[in-house]
């Protein structure tokens, strides 16, 4: 199966600098509000919010904490969350896409403009950067949580398209109708997940100067630490 190991590398140092950040639990809140809002507060029926609670235990999310976010999603005073994308053109032509949760659109638009005026790059239409890159379904698996061969089969059955060995990782790829289904199939094993979420996965890699390296860098840091950014995507590529 073909790999993606630039970026999966990528990626991994993402989740370790989010959690160093301490967005991890504000971000899985405002999951769980918006997976109840969609789909009800009970888990056995709606699969999302049984992912999200999941990766709430795997964060060690207090459970006072999520009894709390499902009752306050269900409270007809509680915002309603919205997922926004926006696709950046960075420096020497790297496709950036931004993955945010707010409860304020204007907030987000703002704080995007500020990001692009203070350190280059500019907001793209819809869709001009995000066909450089393919939705899929991801899945971490710590290598020492799992035997690579049982796991390959495992989730080969339950529909992976892709799997490979990064670093300390395994890096599950699925359609993203069957990430939920592999999870589960994966969770049944007795193995934890280090995470499982849809994710956006460049089809090309772009080569930059180190200067434009380096002013990529400076711009994904900038909205990598706004609070309604969840995740960042590039495909720059970085040796």
């Amino acid at each position: 199966m073909a790999g993606h190991s630039k970026w999966a590398n990528i990626k991994h140092r993402k989740g370790r600098a989010d959690a160093i950040k301490g967005k991890i639990f504000s971000r899985i809140t405002k999951e769980i509000i918006t997976a109840v809002k969609l789909g009800g507060p009970d888990p056995k029926s709606n699969t999302r919010l049984r992912l999200v609670l999941q990766k709430a235990r795997e964060a060690n999310m207090p459970g006072d904490n999520i009894e709390r976010n499902i009752k306050k999603a269900t409270s007809a005073d509680q915002a309603d969350y919205s997922e926004v994308t926006y696709e950046l053109y960075g420096h020497g032509g790297v496709g950036i896409i931004v993955e945010a949760m707010t409860d304020n659109k204007n907030r987000i638009s703002s704080d995007m403009r500020i990001a692009t005026n203070k350190r280059g790059g500019n907001i793209a239409s819809p869709g001009s950067v995000a066909f450089n890159f393919d939705r899929k379904g991801v899945i971490q698996v710590l290598k020492k949580n799992a035997l690579e061969d049982d796991l390959f089969l495992t989730a080969t059955d339950a529909g992976a398209e892709d799997f490979e060995v990064a670093d300390d990782l395994y890096l599950i790829t699925t359609p993203p109708e069957s990430l939920f289904q592999v999870k589960e199939a994966i969770d049944k094993m007795g193995v934890k997940c280090e995470s499982a979420q849809l994710e956006f996965i460049p089809k090309v890699w772009v080569e930059c100067s180190p200067e434009d390296t380096k002013s990529n860098l400076e711009l994904i840091d900038w909205i990598e630490a706004l609070d309604d950014v969840d995740s960042v995507t590039h495909n720059m590529k970085i040796e």
